[in-house]
């Protein structure tokens, strides 16, 4: 078997095929090599399974007949990179993980050289030529594109919020891991020439290693989320389509699927990105926000990646403070009314942003603002209005409503005598009653103004709630007064369906 594994190597060619000529006549195309690690083994029939890996992979005018497994201290430095070549192409066969047992002398040889070239290329000793850079990424598509099967947990799940659902570990992950240091090594290293290895790590890679981001193994994600990372700062003409292909992973996410396993790790790919514009903010850069970052609140997997979420837009804001009375407009837009963990999670982001708003932009948003902050100090869940009324702890908040106490109190202290009268929770209940006993002493005039007109106010909802119930009598009365004739429909009066205990 080890020999077989060994035949898979490429040979000295009398003709010369240029990268592109090479790639074009591979017997399997990079996107057909596309599948599963776990999928193939050394011993598999199938008749282009060597070509795969073979010269009409790699350009074979460049590729000299080296034995892969000598160490690179036994050869020259004008050999190494063609010693490189051949240890990447061992590399391109794979195997099926899923069994431990299965080839297991060629699995540890692959291992091996895998830590090999790990270490060769951590060096920086020689400058990668292209042949070089086109078997690297060659040898990276074939051991990690793949398509992942279907996520049966995140299908029934609801939401997929479940602390039940355990992450789905790859068998492969101790291989797979090794390829992706070997690519982040190779990626930053000062030996690669990015001016050459766009050509290689093109869109369509980079396409592929987003795809990879719906990986259900955590350590996967973890992996690409610093390897995109470099890409995007090494290949600056790669930026802009990789803010695009990132904002259509985002949009499909939101307005069509609603599942994916990586937002968060691209969520926060996106936050060092957002830290490094340039200013003035780019018309791009607010379309993004306002398209993409405010309606990634809508989904109700929100909690997953709350945390990057929130750091993103509060980069914007840090970035340009006009932004913040567009972000709680947005905000206010998907206010989760029916989902009380999510309002306790919007309260927290607009506390944030509060807590550097300047008094132009917070005049914009006040009004709206406050009467949705007073509908969740009325909310019957405790947490939502304990969270709505520690606003009043924040020094900057309270200044705010101090210098806008006049448009503020009014919509405010009706909730708060609400609260007062008839909260269960004691601790709202202490809460509220402080935050009243600080409006009183912000403006004691504004306030029994407030409170005045509010008891107005009550006293009139209560003799029209009483002229309400005195009209339904009198229709009550006249239509029991009525003969009851066919289908003619009976009232029957809450006395009559009265039970006696």
């Amino acid at each position: 078997m080890l020999r077989q594994f060994l035949s898979k190597l490429p040979r000295k060619s009398g003709k010369s095929d240029s990268p592109e000529l090479a790639r074009s006549n591979s017997c399997t195309t990079p996107g057909s090599q596309t599948h599963r690690s776990n999928s193939l083994n050394s011993g598999s029939a199938r008749p282009c399974a060597t070509k795969r890996t073979s010269s009409a992979v790699f350009p074979a005018s460049v590729v000299a007949v080296i034995e892969p497994l000598l160490p690179f201290k036994d050869v020259p430095n004008s050999e190494k990179m063609n010693l490189f070549v051949s240890k990447v192409s061992l590399c391109c066969v794979t195997f099926d993980f899923t069994n431990p047992t299965k080839n297991s002398i060629e699995k540890d040889v692959k291992r091996q050289t895998l830590l090999e070239l790990l270490d060769f290329v951590a060096s920086g000793s020689v400058r990668f030529s292209e042949p070089a850079i086109l078997a690297m990424c060659r040898m990276c598509a074939v051991n990690l594109f793949r398509v992942f099967p279907p996520n049966y947990q995140s299908t029934v799940s609801n939401g997929g919020e479940n602390d039940d659902d355990e992450p789905m570990f790859d068998p492969a992950w101790p291989h797979l891991q090794i390829v992706y240091d070997l690519l982040l090594k190779f990626i930053t290293s000062s030996c690669l020439d990015a001016k050459v290895a766009k050509k290689y790590i093109d869109h369509s890679f980079i396409l592929r290693l987003l795809d990879l981001s719906d990986s259900e193994d955590p350590r996967e994600r973890e992996c690409l989320k610093t390897i995109l990372h470099r890409v995007y700062g090494k290949f600056m003409v790669h930026r802009p389509f990789i803010r695009k292909a990132l904002s259509n992973i985002f949009y499909r996410f939101v307005f069509e699927t609603e599942r994916h396993n990586g937002i968060a790790e691209l969520l926060e790919i996106f936050g060092s990105i957002i830290s490094g514009f340039a200013l003035p903010l780019k018309e791009e850069h607010k379309i993004f926000l306002w398209r993409v970052l405010i309606p990634l609140h809508k989904p109700k997997t929100l909690g997953v990646y709350f945390q990057q979420l929130s750091y993103c837009v509060t980069q914007f804001i840090d970035k340009e403070p006009k932004l913040s009375s567009t972000v709680i407009r947005g905000l206010l837009k998907y206010w989760p009314i029916t989902n009380s963990q999510k309002e306790v999670m919007f309260l927290g982001e607009l506390e944030e942003i509060l807590d550097a708003i300047n008094m132009v932009e917070f005049q914009k948003i006040m009004v709206p603002l406050f009467w949705r902050i007073g509908c969740c100090i009325n909310s019957f869940h405790f947490q939502v209005a304990e969270r709505a009324l520690f606003f009043w702890n924040n020094d900057q908040i309270v200044n705010l409503i101090t210098h806008n106490g006049h448009v503020i109190l009014p919509i405010i202290l009706p909730t708060l005598e609400k609260n007062a009268q008839n909260h269960w929770n004691q601790a709202v209940l202490n809460l509220t009653l402080n935050v009243r006993k600080m409006f009183m002493e912000m403006d004691d005039g504004l306030f029994m103004s407030c409170h005045t007109h509010f008891k107005e106010e009550e006293a009139n909802l209560s003799i029209l709630a009483e002229k309400r119930k005195e009209a339904w009598e009198r229709l009550e009365n006249a239509a029991s007064l009525q003969p009851i004739t066919g289908n003619t429909a009976v009232l029957v009066t809450p006395l009559a369906t009265s039970i006696a205990c």
